[in-house]
Parts: structure tokens; sequence; C-alpha cells
């Protein structure tokens, strides 16, 4: 394995992990007030939430398995 190769595998690794983290950084700030309290309508919201970064998780792991 050169170089170029192993740089390109461990950028590709960074991304797709920063992606997913980033999606669910991104859900959680979204459904959290300025006292940081949460209503009931929005831990629904967050548990939906959540369950779209994993089916979002899910594809984007299936699709990488196509390539």
């Amino acid at each position: 394995m050169n170089l170029n190769q192993l740089f390109a595998k461990l950028s590709r690794l960074f991304g797709q992990r920063l992606l997913n983290r980033g999606a669910d950084v991104a859900l959680h700030k979204r459904n959290i007030d300025s006292d940081g309290k949460q209503s009931p309508q929005q831990r629904q919201r967050e548990k939906a939430g959540r369950a779209a970064a994993k089916r979002a998780r899910q594809a984007a792991r299936i699709t990488r398995r196509m390539r």
C-alpha cells in the first residue's frame, strides 16, 4: 500500500465517521430549548430524528458496500 492509498483510506474513514456524528449532533441540538428542558413533543421529534439518522446510516452503509 502506497502513501496515496493510505491517505485515501484514512480520509474516507474519517469522513464517514464525521458524517455520522454530525447527523446525530445536529438532530439533538435542534430539539432543545434555551433552558435545556424538552417538552413531550420535542422528545417525540428527537426520537423520530434518531430513527431517521439510523436509517440514513444504514442506507449509507449499504451504498458503500455496493460500490
